[in-house]
């Protein structure tokens, strides 16, 4: 999942988004509003997590200009501005969450968890497709029982196409998922990851197929 994280207090923003990038999404990080709202205009994030008090454009405001936009990316709020005319205001624009600092990392951790899986339609953090589990929580996949061994970037990929199994998912998309601004990811490399993931699950009863011009799903494979 790809997430944009609005902070302006460095350290902060450096915790966060090595807590949010370890447990393997995309993480981008802008430290004032108009960047902020330049980037949710340019580029599609699952979840921003947004600051109100930033320098040159408060964060209400980018929120505000984010929902005129009609951008769907759900929206935490995280803030020292814990007093609740400020909640009210956040959840009014289009907020999904609001939390106000100092917080607990776990709790933090949870949300965000939960935010993902409401933007992704899904109502349960254990998922199953043919013969393979994944727990959103542990973003870990298992078949039998049995943990499976994946690279970062193929996780990424089986994740993305694991939550829209049986559905199309562009490769723009793909590349937006797993991308933050500072990767060189093309399409080239996409089709290398799917390639060795395709090699990983085939064991387990799975494949993933090719929509020419389009993208990839994930699908279930023909008996041997």
């Amino acid at each position: 999942m790809r997430i944009l994280l609005v902070e302006d207090n460095h350290a902060l923003a450096d915790g966060l988004s090595a807590i949010l990038r370890g447990t393997g999404h995309a993480v981008d990080v802008v430290g004032d509003g108009a960047s902020a709202s330049a980037a949710t205009a340019a580029e599609a994030f699952d979840l921003v997590i947004l600051d109100l008090t930033l320098p040159e454009m408060d964060g209400l405001e980018v929120l505000r200009a984010m929902r005129a936009r009609q951008n769907r990316s759900a929206v935490l709020i995280l803030t020292a501005r814990g007093a609740a005319e400020d909640k009210v205001k956040g959840l009014d624009l289009g907020a999904d969450d609001y939390m106000s600092k100092p917080f607990d990392i776990s709790e933090f951790e949870a949300r965000v968890r939960m935010l993902l899986r409401r933007q992704a339609g899904l109502r349960s953090s254990a998922l199953s497709f043919g013969g393979v589990d994944l727990d959103l929580n542990s973003r870990t996949f298992s078949a039998g029982g049995v943990p499976l061994d994946i690279p970062a970037r193929e996780l990424g990929l089986l994740e993305i196409l694991f939550m829209r199994a049986g559905k199309v998912v562009s490769k723009e998309a793909i590349i937006q998922s797993l991308a933050a601004f500072d990767d060189d990811l093309s399409a080239n490399a996409i089709e290398q990851y799917v390639s060795r993931l395709r090699k990983r699950i085939a064991p387990h009863g799975l494949t993933v197929r090719t929509a020419r011009g389009i993208g990839y799903y994930l699908d279930k494979a023909a008996p041997a």
